[in-house]
């Protein structure tokens, strides 16, 4: 790879593989308004939150952790006014006291909370405003769930930017990322440039995955496959990838690395990776460039599909868990080439219909099929060119989903929205 390249695949990494408490639309909520109460420096008497509706898709049936089991937008609102610590974003409220948990309830009940529904062009769009007894606040998040765009103060703007330039600005260009140049810096890379981020993916996501596991959270997916299906390898990394979700989107107050600003996501990419590397006794090197195939795949596949969107992001980070087990197991550029067609090839239709419990089934199947998709190719088996979606070409399969998630799923979008929220 070119220097260039190199470091800004290190970049990606580092920007992507981040630490959140929680679900991450609740968490941007929250981090939004707590911004806002430091804008405002005043007491709050009256709350005004417009979002898209991706953002009410994806809050309305989780459980914000550190609130006692409170679910929703103003939950979210509440906990990042009362105890939000802003500087920690995405873990904005990662230590919340008990005492603390009874100031949100009481502040819920006297504090009115307008919630507005908004038209955007962006899927993940956030606007706080907060009315206190002598100031008035605004803060705007958009684009991604950390970029804030817009604060305001007594309509006087303090800082205003464009969400694409601000992105820009703030990301490094994911429209370098292509197959090829992921499996060469997979082999090449410095490890030492990786290990700390990579190592913590392994520590945080392996933990929730054992909670999920062991305790009462969710659907209990986790915990039906192994009891269901046995411990075979293949069943347990769907497992314990569910077992994560059981237990994030139930509450549980136990930090995850995210990947495309998702914890589910950053689950499905790393814990089928980390079971296999256990199963056959892999050296935590081979590991680590095992996990950066199945990230790197995630997230190029996600650029072309947005941050939110109606496509579910869990079949992004399954068969970039599929591609990371193919490379783990020694499979070279083809063999990840093969592993990712086929497993899109499976299950591209899986709908997005807001974080909740079910996403750990849906996280099952799209684990499923990226370890299909290998086996798949380990015997000679593909799905060819013409086939439905699938292209000659790795990329062209990749960007053609792309364009069905981000502009053909758009009135499917709509339209899940709309069934939620009837």
């Amino acid at each position: 790879m070119e220097e260039k390249n190199y470091r800004h695949y290190i970049q990606i990494l580092k920007e992507e593989l981040v630490p959140a408490m929680g679900c991450t639309e609740p968490i941007a909520l929250a981090y939004c308004a707590s911004k806002c109460r430091d804008v405002l420096d005043d007491d709050i008497v009256k709350a005004k939150v417009k979002v898209s509706g991706n953002i009410i898709k994806n809050v309305k049936s989780v459980v914000v952790p550190n609130t006692g089991g409170l679910k929703g937008i103003p939950s979210s609102i509440g906990a990042g006014v009362v105890a939000g610590i802003t500087e920690n974003v995405l873990e904005v409220i990662a230590h919340v006291t008990d005492q603390q948990k009874k100031e949100m309830q009481q502040w819920l009940n006297r504090t009115p909370i307008e919630i507005i529904p908004i038209e955007s062009e962006y899927a993940l769009d956030i606007c706080v405003e907060l009315i206190g007894q002598n100031h008035r606040a605004k803060v705007r998040i958009a684009g991604f769930h950390t970029n804030i765009v817009y604060i305001e103060k007594d309509q006087e703007v303090l800082f205003q930017m464009g969400v694409v330039a601000s992105t820009d600005q703030t990301l490094t260009d994911r429209s370098l990322l292509n197959i090829r140049d992921i499996y060469e810096f997979a082999k090449n890379v410095k490890i030492e440039e990786v290990q700390d981020i990579l190592q913590r993916q392994i520590d945080y996501n392996y933990a929730i995955a054992c909670e999920g596991l062991k305790n009462d959270w969710g659907a209990h997916i986790g915990q039906i496959l192994l009891k269901t299906y046995g411990d075979d390898v293949k069943v347990k990394a769907k497992a314990y990838a569910a077992a994560g979700s059981d237990a994030r989107m139930s509450g549980c107050e136990m930090p995850v690395i995210i990947n495309s600003g998702s914890g589910n996501q950053g689950m499905t990419a790393s814990l089928p990776v980390i079971v296999y590397a256990k199963e056959y006794h892999k050296s935590q090197e081979e590991l680590y460039r095992a996990l950066i195939v199945s990230n790197l795949c995630t997230i190029h596949q996600k650029t072309g599909i947005g941050r939110l969107s109606a496509y579910c992001g869990a079949v992004s980070a399954g068969i970039g868990a599929g591609c990371g087990i193919a490379y783990l197991l020694g499979g070279d550029y083809e063999a990840l080439c093969h592993t990712m067609v086929n497993g899109l090839a499976i299950v591209s239709g899986i709908i997005c219909d807001g974080a909740k419990p079910s996403c750990a089934g849906k996280i099952a199947a799209s684990v499923d099929a990226g370890i299909l998709g290998y086996y798949m190719y380990k015997n000679g088996c593909e799905f060819k060119d013409g086939e439905g979606l699938v292209l000659k070409g790795v990329e062209n399969t990749i960007r053609n989903i792309g364009q069905l998630s981000r502009e053909g799923m758009k009135e499917t979008d709509k339209e899940i929205i709309k069934l939620m929220c009837r």
